[in-house]
């Protein structure tokens, strides 16, 4: 049942029900999912979830995070911190703040506007650009609040981590406070009003300016965006069939497990080098 929800991330099969419908018609990837005469219907693939719940997804998304660790797939010297909003299953409720058949998402900033729906909260390992941590929360909640959290999650997991890369909005004292807690710099532009001299900042030309060092360590923080794109393209991130925010944090796991298998199994075979090539494996 998991290799399924797998195999429906990384085939974009977009709902539970043309999942099974793939199953049953497609015997090779049945199979290969482990099913070897009768396939699931799509209702059990909802009982799964609700079975074994949030923290077993999260455990396996720390279980093979741990293992591309142990096998330097994952350096995490240095780690970006961002996230991305993905809209809900819903529409909204006549208050405007709240979805109709989903009361758990919010409406919040997004890249365009305004929209309803949920926040990846991310920190990912700027060289290889693979997910270490996640958490997600509704969309009308300030990134700040989930900074400390996921620097605390990387540390659990046994990454030493040396730079911590985030862009303008993370600008705050506790932000670099916690960082350096941590033994590690805090590389985040400051605000384009500050009067600190030298310090790291981006124009509205969005040139980046400062220490040559600093610049160059910051260009990294790019990695997570294209992390972002390549969940929401190939692995459905952005792609919601479910309500509420404990199926959004699943949904999400799922998603993100998926980049880690991909990653897994190149490590496996010998060809690191297509860790971050979903394509090769999907295609």
């Amino acid at each position: 049942m998991l290799k399924a929800q797998i195999a429906k991330h990384l085939l974009n099969i977009i709902s539970d029900r043309r999942l099974a419908l793939r199953l049953r018609n497609d015997r090779k990837i049945a199979r290969a999912c482990g099913f070897r005469r009768r396939t699931p219907s799509h209702g059990l693939f909802t009982q799964f979830r609700h079975r074994i719940g949030e923290e077993t997804y999260l455990r396996i998304f720390n279980e093979i995070t741990r293992k591309l660790t142990e096998s330097v797939t994952i350096i995490g010297k240095v780690i970006a911190i961002d996230s991305t909003h993905i809209e809900a299953y819903s529409g909204r409720a006549l208050d405007n703040r709240v979805g109709r058949s989903d009361p758990e998402a919010r409406v919040g900033r997004g890249r365009r506007g305004f929209i309803l729906g949920y926040r990846v909260h991310t920190a990912c390992c700027a060289d290889s650009e693979l997910p270490i941590a996640f958490t997600v929360a509704p969309c009308n909640e300030n990134d700040k609040l989930h900074f400390e959290p996921l620097l605390e999650k990387v540390h659990r997991l046994g990454v030493r981590f040396k730079a911590v890369l985030a862009d303008a909005q993370y600008n705050s004292v506790n932000v670099r406070n916690a960082t350096e807690w941590l033994g590690a710099e805090p590389v985040i532009p400051v605000g384009r009003d500050s009067l600190v001299k030298k310090a790291l900042r981006v124009g509205r030309d969005f040139v980046t300016r400062g220490a040559r060092r600093v610049v160059e360590l910051f260009r990294k923080r790019w990695s997570i965006e294209r992390l972002f794109g390549r969940a929401k393209e190939w692995l459905l991130l952005d792609g919601l069939r479910v309500r509420g925010l404990t199926q959004v944090s699943i949904h999400v796991s799922l998603s993100l497990i998926s980049m880690l298998t991909v990653a897994y199994t190149a490590v496996r075979m010998g060809r690191p080098s297509l860790v971050r090539s979903i394509k090769h494996f999907t295609m």
